[in-house]
């Protein structure tokens, strides 16, 4: 739940389903992450004017009622034999997962997952640091989270390249041609070298 709206308890969520319309869909019950009091919606609308619907529950009338849903994940119970698609997985069966590359090696464990655009990205932590994974079928060339285990192809994701923060590579300064700018060659600069950097003393 990502904030307040009103005085009459109603309340703005991030979408983490792909069936919002069902999910929040009147007389529809949430529940607070490891809470199993009710949260029976009573009306629901996406927000006109960015990400992310409103919904309002018949529990929680005004405004100081809802603080406790501030920043908790909402949960509803679903039948997982009618409600995947066969080969699907929720996020929290995927969590915990070890991750391969194609030779084997261990990449890490899924740590986390998050939603950029249409589709959903694995956070990977391990030995190397931590990589982010886009669930899409030319990365992920093996998915049983039942199982524990997500082979990924390692070439496209291009591990090999150094890290976006790593420590920039120094290279040495440029040696100057022995020759003056206004010259052909054959002329020494009067000059004295440059020092590290390239810049003059």
């Amino acid at each position: 739940m990502r904030g307040l709206h009103g005085l009459d308890g109603a309340v703005r969520v991030e979408v983490l389903t792909d069936r919002p319309d069902d999910r929040f869909a009147p007389g529809a019950i949430l529940h607070l992450a490891g809470d199993d009091r009710p949260l029976t919606i009573e009306r629901a609308r996406p927000v006109e004017d960015g990400p992310g619907w409103r919904l309002r529950f018949e529990e929680v009338p005004t405004r100081n009622a809802a603080e406790r849903l501030r920043e908790a994940y909402l949960e509803i119970e679903v039948d997982r034999s009618t409600d995947l698609d066969a080969g699907a997985a929720y996020w929290h069966e995927v969590v915990g997962s070890t991750v391969r590359d194609s030779t084997g090696a261990e990449l890490g464990k899924v740590a986390d997952v998050y939603r950029a655009g249409e589709s959903e990205v694995y956070v990977v932590r391990g030995p190397a640091g931590e990589i982010d994974v886009p669930a899409v079928r030319h990365v992920i060339t093996t998915f049983a989270p039942e199982r524990g285990e997500i082979v990924v192809d390692e070439g496209v994701l291009d591990l090999g390249a150094p890290a976006v923060d790593a420590a920039p590579t120094v290279k040495p300064p440029r040696r100057r041609p022995r020759w003056s700018r206004h010259g052909k060659g054959g002329r020494e600069s009067s000059g004295p070298p440059p020092a590290a950097g390239g810049e003059q003393p």
